[in-house]
């Protein structure tokens, strides 16, 4: 029988960190104070007929929370539009936004590199020291990466309201956005501080002892178009390009990471694709959630993008967050090349797999790292290659087999995963972990 040889013959090449950076508030946000009166020590034992002390002898002080600076001053290709001078992020260009949004105001965003915490941690705090202008804004989310290597998704955090994470995380990142009109003064931030801790009660999704499928719904899609422009992530639009736009911040992907992504499934085929850019629409309707979950819009059913009420049934008024009318239902927009690559001649439904959610069905979560990383039609290079994972990301794998032997960059191994939100094969090289046979995964 065959066996794997193990993936680390060298220094393992892992997932570089690339750069640290700022956080948001209005004018000086605040600090929150997450950690709760210290205890004091126990007392002495009291006699037979004292009513006991509190807290009892063997309570233990709660973990302090833990806080650090991020440095502001180091920008990198996470970053969208930003730039630091004076001591300060700000809106480098006053004319750029999102390409989905279609709007007039200037946008820029700085993601933070990711901070590693000592024990796991569910809440977190920040502190922005900024002056925001009457016609700027700016806002702060955190994410978090649990023990298994999966990221959360985005959540807000804003004065006196930390951000609670779905699940306990070992790794704390956020992401600075700031927005002004054109032509108008750009928000400056001077500093950011974040603090973590664990709120004290289970996490609001606790790991599932059974995995449920992702969360599919059917949407109506637009063709994004806009060859040139650049996505809320940073990408610069190609010709016959693959990502798609959805309405909220909270599942954006960096660029070139497929770390939030879609099945798209229209009357020819499917195609899994990263979400690069924010809209059509809106900005703030996490639809793909549950009621009680979304950031706006809880009235609304999960799996309705408000855009869809709005023009239907008239909610909101007809409009979107930023008061326009709605001229179409869409909860989605679609590259060029993903919109013709499923089917699409003109504006239609398709359904929609929101690969990150809670679930899984028969499938193990795993982190990937290297950049365009093909996924075959077989356990081997020379078969047809049916996708590629742009970047770092975490993947579902359904089973492994041996296959061709593969050696890249130090690695040699013959295992390969299967990956059916892809429909294919990955080298296990390029699964984040280190073994050589994935661990609780069955064989094909």
């Amino acid at each position: 029988m065959l066996t794997s040889v193990p993936r680390h013959s060298g220094s393992a090449p892992r997932r570089r960190p690339r750069t640290t950076r700022a956080l948001t508030g209005t004018v000086c946000l605040l600090a929150l104070a997450l950690a709760g009166t210290a205890l004091g020590a126990a007392p002495a034992p009291a006699a037979d007929d004292a009513v006991p002390s509190f807290p009892p002898a063997d309570a233990a002080d709660p973990p302090a929370p833990v806080s650090w600076r991020a440095d502001l001053s180091r920008t990198g290709s996470d970053d969208v539009n930003v730039r630091y001078d004076a001591g300060a992020l700000r809106v480098r260009d006053g004319s750029v936004s999102p390409a989905s949004l279609g709007r007039d105001r200037g946008y820029a965003s700085a993601v933070l590199e990711p901070h590693h915490v000592d024990r796991p941690v569910n809440r977190v705090a920040v502190d922005v020291d900024a002056t925001v202008p009457d016609e700027a804004s700016v806002e702060v989310d955190v994410r978090g990466r649990a023990a298994d290597g999966t990221w959360t998704e985005w959540r807000r955090a804003a004065a006196g309201a930390p951000a609670r994470l779905p699940r306990d995380v070992v790794d704390v990142q956020a992401r600075l956005t700031l927005w002004n009109a054109e032509g108008e003064p750009t928000a400056a931030v001077r500093a950011v501080t974040l603090t973590a801790d664990d709120a004290g009660t289970a996490p609001v999704q606790p790991a599932p002892t059974t995995r449920a499928a992702a969360f599919s719904a059917r949407v109506y899609a637009t063709r994004e178009g806009l060859v040139g422009h650049t996505t809320a992530n940073g990408h610069v639009i190609q010709v016959n390009d693959h990502f798609v736009a959805l309405p909220s911040r909270r599942a954006l992907s960096p660029n070139g990471s497929g770390q939030y992504s879609v099945q798209v499934c229209g009357p020819a085929r499917c195609e899994t694709a990263p979400v690069w850019d924010v809209g059509p629409w809106n900005t703030h309707d996490d639809h793909w959630n549950p009621s009680s979950v979304r950031e706006q819009w809880k009235d609304l059913p999960q799996g309705l993008p408000e855009a869809q009420a709005a023009y239907e049934d008239g909610y909101n008024g007809g409009r979107d967050e930023f008061g326009r009318q709605v001229a179409n239902p869409a909860g989605i927009d679609l590259a060029d090349g993903t919109f013709y690559n499923v089917g699409l001649n003109d504006n239609g439904w398709v359904t929609v797999t929101y690969l990150w959610t809670e679930g899984g069905g028969d499938t193990a979560s795993f982190p990937t790292w290297g950049t365009d990383v093909s996924v075959r039609e077989q356990a081997t290079t020379a078969s047809t290659r049916v996708a590629s994972l742009p970047g770092p990301t975490t993947v579902r794998v359904r089973c492994q087999v041996h296959g061709q032997l593969v050696n890249h960059d130090g690695y040699s191994n013959d295992a390969w995963s299967y990956l059916p939100d892809y429909g294919g094969y990955v080298s296990n090289i390029f699964i984040d972990v280190a073994d050589a046979w994935l661990p609780g995964v069955p064989t094909c």
